[in-house]
């Protein structure tokens, strides 16, 4: 279940990239505001398969949509780099779809009446795994309910259409990234702060961190977001 990933050769001014991934977000916020898009920004995990396992957070920006042909959830995927997104493997996009539909059933909606686009931020890199899944079913709920995420806590964990949070692989390296973002608080899978590889506990109060374990969607979406547009 190791999450990949990988560098790509360009290289830019990672400042200039992230000031104009946010430019992205904000403009597609300000047009929420005039819309019935429902919108949010969402942070998750990353480790490198190719650079000694460092781990590193990327961003996940969510528009809910209802369907009123009930013929969802469409969900799709904007990878372009010109308007911010970045590309995301098979297994990414599998875990994202199963979210949705996790989402849907926690909030209690047909998942069949939404369509859904997202858009991840990583600059210069390629995304792979399901790590990520929990991440965005908090993120397609906190915009659907309206709800803010809170910009302290982050969260790793694969994730099953009735909401139950699954063990996933390289905890050590996401918290280390976690960490270097300045996030005080890492969600992990009930089970993964201290396993026969590691002690996230000892690793998170090195890193001036705390770590909770999780073992459900509800569970998560309690401790991430708050309420507020």
């Amino acid at each position: 279940m190791r999450e990949r990933f990988w560098s790509e050769h360009r290289r830019r001014a990672g400042l200039v990239v992230v000031a104009a991934a946010w430019a992205v977000c904000a403009e597609q916020g300000a047009a929420d505001a005039a819309s019935s898009h429902r919108l949010v920004t969402v942070p998750a995990l990353a480790v490198s398969s190719t650079q000694g396992g460092d781990g590193g957070v990327h961003y996940v920006v969510i528009q809910v949509d209802q369907n009123a042909g009930l013929d969802g959830p469409i969900v799709l995927f904007d990878e372009s780099s010109f308007r911010g997104g970045s590309v995301v493997g098979q297994e990414w996009k599998d875990a994202a779809r199963l979210a949705v539909i996790a989402a849907a059933n926690a909030v209690g909606r047909d998942p069949r009446g939404w369509t859904v686009i997202i858009k991840n931020h990583a600059p210069n890199t390629v995304i792979d795994g399901k790590s990520a899944g929990s991440a965005v079913a908090v993120g397609v709920m906190a915009a659907w309910k309206g709800h803010r995420v809170r910009p302290d806590v982050v969260m790793t964990g694969a994730i099953t259409a009735d909401g139950r949070i699954l063990e996933v692989d390289d905890l050590p390296g996401k918290l280390a990234g976690a960490a270097r973002a300045n996030f005080t608080t890492l969600l992990v899978p009930r089970g993964q702060t201290r396993t026969p590889h590691w002690n996230l506990a000892e690793l998170a109060a090195q890193a001036g961190m705390t770590v909770i374990e999780i073992g459900s969607l509800q569970e998560a979406y309690g401790l991430m977001t708050e309420p507020g547009p």
